[in-house]
């Protein structure tokens, strides 16, 4: 498989930020996360990954998918037969990672992002790949046809790439089809949306965000009974998962903290109860 050619649109090249974020994390002696396949992956794609290489923002991508795997995880250990459903998935490997045997699991992107997964990834009885933009209701009929709730929805960088009005879409589908779920997003201030263009990754693709949010507590205004779980920047992290780091990192949030930098105390990881 070395020397798979990538095809992607847009918007969708980005996925190869993570995907190489984990990648580099697994090679590490103590790493945040462990993600072996990443490696695999990236190691057979064609594709010039270095343009990233020592990028602060990779260390940020691992961090955002420790964050939703936590939250993953600790919705299987209260519904270990719940289902799954990654939104805008690109090459993540949660399943890998958090599955329990037992879940179901959707992952959902655009064709062309299925067309490369389908590459390394296979439909089982538990999990299947959807070829599906995030606003089409089709894929939402698909999941709610095929598997039984509770449901998941993780939707990681994926919904500040879109206009509000279609974010606002999305969420009013989630909640008209699968009600009390739990939407796990990221959001960026408008801090964020306005220096893209020297974001240290952002600034080597094509790609923007559009979908500016300063505060996710406005999102429970969005639609009557929605709940706002928790909501964490990278360096307000959960107290268990910020002492399982490894020490550099906790020395590193740490000093991040204290300097309050607008790039990361304006992007924020949010836990959403849909009504």
């Amino acid at each position: 498989m070395t020397g798979h050619g990538v095809q992607l649109g847009t918007v969708q090249e980005t996925l190869l930020i993570p995907l190489y974020g984990r990648a580099v994390e697994n090679r590490k002696p103590e790493p945040a996360l462990r993600d072996p396949r990443a490696e695999e992956i990236a190691g057979a794609i064609d594709y010039d990954f270095a343009r990233f290489d020592e990028l602060p923002s990779l260390i940020g991508t691992v961090l955002r998918t420790s964050l939703f795997d936590h939250w993953v995880r600790s919705f299987l250990e209260e519904h270990p037969e719940g289902t799954v459903a990654e939104i805008g998935t690109g090459l993540n490997t949660r399943y890998e990672r958090v599955d329990n045997g037992r879940a179901r699991w959707f992952e959902l992107d655009l064709p062309d992002v299925i067309d490369l997964r389908r590459a390394f990834f296979t439909d089982t009885e538990r999990r299947r790949m959807i070829a599906a933009s995030v606003t089409d209701e089709s894929w939402a009929a698909s999941v709610a046809k095929a598997a039984d709730g509770p449901y998941f929805f993780s939707a990681e960088a994926v919904l500040p790439f879109l206009d509000e009005p279609d974010v606002r879409g999305v969420v009013d589908l989630i909640a008209a089809r699968f009600p009390g779920s739990l939407l796990a997003l990221d959001t960026a201030g408008p801090g964020i949306i306005t220096t893209q263009d020297q974001h240290d990754a952002l600034s080597k693709v094509e790609a923007r965000m559009r979908w500016s949010c300063s505060d996710p507590s406005a999102l429970q205004d969005w639609r009557p009974g929605t709940r706002l779980l928790t909501s964490h920047t990278l360096t307000t992290l959960p107290q268990q998962m910020y002492e399982a780091l490894p020490t550099p990192y906790r020395e590193m949030l740490t000093g991040l903290a204290a300097q309050r930098l607008p790039q990361v105390e304006e992007y924020r990881l949010t836990l959403l109860q849909l009504p």
